[in-house]
């Protein structure tokens, strides 16, 4: 069983027979491109616009060291997460139940549906405000459809994974394109921007922001869904090692892309908001107003519409992760309709009370970033073993470079929640 029979139609393709050897064509190497860029689109996602946009508000261009060291730590997190799919024909979750004690494997699914539900409620906040925004759609009403559009993402986009791929690529080109425009315009101080790229922690907000930007940017629910979109892509092939080379590129080309994205977000930030005496600054509304009214009305609305496309996108992706999730570690189907519903409540309640949506935001990001070494960890241990990935486990120096990641996220973590709890 795998994702595919969950999903009627976008998910479901008949298996090809293996082609003799592999033509390292300019068209063969396309053809392999795309889950990367699935797995991306959750790390531009609204959480990323309202942690980013608070951290330029807040902080100037000081925060851009994070946005980038999160970035790399993405590349490496996705490769470790898609190898392990290629070398073993399954996804994580289904390598926790398959390998983990039965109570471990259960605790990290119940942590795994948390997570699920705090990466929903930054989507469909993000959709709703962007509907807002652009037409004024009313707060529930905007998340009720950004939750449609998710579901009609996984019906509606063809028969095949790959159309999927397009329809997600297209939207992440077009939350690239809205922020290249409003960049072009703002022309951001290189000279600042530098000194942004050297560690530093400015502000008693500074080390809160920078965690939420770590959680938005490393994202758990794509540590599970990479090595389902990559799974079948290695199977019945003659060499897979060649397909491996795919993805890497496919991952350092998909990451660079959302990495400069979210540079974009704080260096837009910082160039305008950092320091001005507008208000509202750090909410997603302020910054749509103040784009239009320091800019121009065409800058705001590129500014919306990137919103709209991450919120859309990223919910489609987020509800196609929670099914992997799901069937990975319980081997139980969930009907789409159902499973959304669910995931859905924390973000009705956050629009029906009025809560401050772009601080929800954030808080969802400080969330995520303590679901990733639930993730994390499990996919370092797992993709060191010979027994289960063969000849491809991971090297000695990767597998440290994973540990060291994971051990930060879980003292940056702890120190947030010290920090928390004692104001």
């Amino acid at each position: 069983m795998t994702i595919a029979d969950l999903v009627p139609g976008p998910f479901r393709r008949e298996r090809r027979p293996p082609t003799d050897g592999f033509a390292p064509s300019r068209r063969r190497l396309l053809a392999l491109l795309g889950p990367a860029f699935v797995a991306s689109i959750a790390y531009v996602d609204p959480g990323n616009f309202a942690t980013n946009t608070a951290a330029g508000a807040s902080a100037g261009y000081a925060l851009a060291w994070v946005v980038v060291a999160a970035s790399g730590l993405a590349m490496l997190i996705q490769t470790l997460s898609g190898k392990l799919g290629l070398a073993t024909g399954h996804n994580l979750p289904e390598l926790c139940r398959l390998h983990f004690p039965r109570p471990v494997s259960l605790g990290l699914w119940v942590q795994a549906e948390i997570v699920a539900m705090a990466t929903d409620l930054a989507e469909v906040l993000g959709g709703a405000v962007a509907l807002n925004l652009l037409f004024g759609v009313p707060p529930v009403a905007g998340g009720v459809l950004t939750a449609a559009v998710a579901m009609a993402l996984l019906t509606l986009s063809g028969r095949r994974q790959r159309t999927f791929e397009y329809v997600v690529g297209g939207m992440l080109l077009t939350i690239l394109a809205g922020f290249a425009y409003n960049l072009v315009l703002v022309r951001p101080d290189a000279a600042g921007v530098a000194r942004g790229l050297v560690p530093d922690l400015p502000g008693d907000d500074a080390f809160v922001l920078a965690t939420g930007i770590l959680g938005a940017t490393v994202m758990p629910h794509v540590i599970y869904l990479h090595g389902a979109l990559t799974q079948q892509r290695g199977e019945a092939r003659p060499d897979v090692r060649r397909y491996l080379r795919a993805h890497r590129i496919d991952v350092l080309v998909a990451m660079s892309v959302a990495g400069l994205v979210n540079l974009g977000m704080l260096v837009l930030a910082g160039r305008l908001f950092h320091g001005s005496v507008l208000p509202d600054l750090d909410t997603l509304e302020g910054a749509h107003a103040a784009l239009g009214r320091l800019l121009d009305a065409p800058a705001a609305t590129a500014f919306a519409l990137a919103l709209l496309a991450s919120g859309f996108a990223s919910a489609g992706v987020g509800t196609y992760a929670g099914q992997v999730v799901m069937e990975g570690f319980l081997r139980r189907r969930a009907p789409l309709l159902a499973r959304r519903l669910l995931t859905l409540v924390p973000a009705l309640v956050v629009l029906v009370l009025g809560i401050d949506a772009t601080r929800a935001l954030v808080v969802s990001q400080v969330v995520l970033s303590f679901g990733i070494p639930f993730a994390l960890v499990p996919l370092v241990l797992l993709g060191r073993r010979r027994d289960v990935m063969g000849d491809l486990a991971d090297a000695r120096g990767t597998t440290v470079a994973a540990a060291v990641a994971s051990a930060l996220v879980v003292v940056l973590n702890g120190l947030l929640l010290v920090r928390l709890v004692t104001g």
